[in-house]
């Protein structure tokens, strides 16, 4: 369920779809980092997971996080980084949220 929440969300293996949640998200993002999408931001970890159907593989599961897989990795840098807290916006709130058929963690 978790990559089809992912591509109904607009991340597809064909690319963003126009006037999703994806690319809304895509803008808000580019906006924000003064007119680029980071590699490893929330646009291009979920762009890769719709293109490759692999958001569960991954670790990011309808029952939480998996421990010891990418996105613990994902989770534990983010933390470190922000002293401690997974922040709102961030990748792994925002893959998380979208991969379990929401919205995202909007800034």
């Amino acid at each position: 369920m978790a990559d089809q929440n992912v591509r109904n969300a607009g991340f597809t293996p064909s690319g963003i779809t126009g006037g999703s949640l994806a690319s809304s998200l895509m803008s808000q993002e580019a906006r924000a980092s003064g007119g680029g999408v980071r590699s490893g931001g929330p646009t291009s970890t979920l762009q890769e997971m719709g293109a490759k159907g692999t958001t569960h593989s991954s670790g990011y599961t309808s029952s939480g996080i998996s421990g010891g897989s990418r996105a613990s990795d994902t989770m534990s840098k983010e933390a470190t980084a922000h002293g401690g807290g997974v922040p709102r916006g961030g990748t792994t709130s925002t893959v998380q949220s979208i991969s379990m058929g929401g919205k995202g963690g909007r800034r």
